[in-house]
C-alpha cells in the first residue's frame, strides 16, 4: 500500500516527531511505500486569500497545489500526525486542507447531496494532547476532536475508514509511558492495512 503521512509540528524534537518516526518505520517494515509531507519543514503558506479562493472556483489550480494533490491521491492510505492545539489542528493543517481537498478532487456537489471522491481505504490520525484524559472526557470535548477531522474532514470526502488515537498527558509522561505509545504506533504501522 501506499501511505502518505502529513506531519504538522513545528519542533523536530517533539514527540510528535518521534511519533512520525516509528509510524514509518512500522509502515516501511510491513513493506508498504512511504512518502511524507511535513508543512512546517515546506513552510506550507496555510492562509487562502480571496485571490486564492477566485482561481480555485474558477477551477483554476496553482501548480504548487496541483504536486499537493498529486501526492495526496498517490496514496491509499493516510496518516496525520499533530499536536491538539486549542481543541483542534495547527492552522498549517487546516490551511492544507483549504488548498488541498478542492471541489472535484475530494468531493463534489449534486442535486443528492455532497459526494466524498477520495479513493483512499484508510485514514489514520494521531494527536497528541497536553491534558489530561479525564479533564476532556468531563468537558465531552473527545466530540469535538474527533469531529472535526474525522466526520467534517476525511469520511465527508470519502474515505470510509477512519481511526483516531489521542494521546494524553504528554509534557508530563514519563520516558517508559513515551516508549509504549511508540510502540504501539510502530505497530499500528505494521498493521495499517489489516
Amino acid at each position: 500500500m501506499r501511505v502518505l503521512i502529513v506531519y504538522t509540528h513545528p519542533n523536530a524534537k517533539s514527540f510528535n516527531h518521534a511519533l512520525v518516526e516509528y509510524c514509518q518505520q512500522g509502515l516501511i517494515e510491513a513493506g508498504h511505500e512511504v512518502r511524507l509531507k511535513d508543512l512546517y519543514a515546506e513552510n506550507f503558506d496555510p492562509v487562502l486569500r480571496a485571490e486564492h479562493l477566485a482561481e480555485l472556483q474558477a477551477g483554476i489550480i496553482p501548480a504548487k497545489i496541483q504536486q499537493e494533490q498529486a501526492d495526496l491521491l498517490w496514496a491509499d492510505g493516510l496518516v496525520f500526525i499533530y499536536p491538539l492545539w486549542w481543541f483542534g489542528r495547527p492552522a498549517i493543517l487546516k490551511g492544507w486542507f483549504d488548498h488541498v481537498l478542492t471541489r472535484g478532487v475530494a468531493y463534489d456537489y449534486s442535486q443528492e447531496g455532497v459526494t466524498g471522491l477520495l479513493k483512499h481505504k484508510r485514514a489514520v490520525v494521531l494527536i497528541t494532547a497536553g491534558g489530561s484524559q479525564d479533564y476532556f472526557k468531563g468537558i465531552d470535548a473527545e466530540t469535538l476532536i474527533h469531529r472535526p477531522m474525522t466526520d467534517g474532514t476525511l469520511s465527508y470526502c470519502g474515505i470510509p475508514k477512519v481511526d483516531q488515537f489521542i494521546y494524553y498527558n504528554v509534557p508530563t509522561m514519563s520516558e517508559a509511558e513515551r516508549l509504549a505509545i511508540l510502540d504501539q504506533v510502530k505497530q499500528l504501522g505494521r498493521e495499517f492495512d489489516a
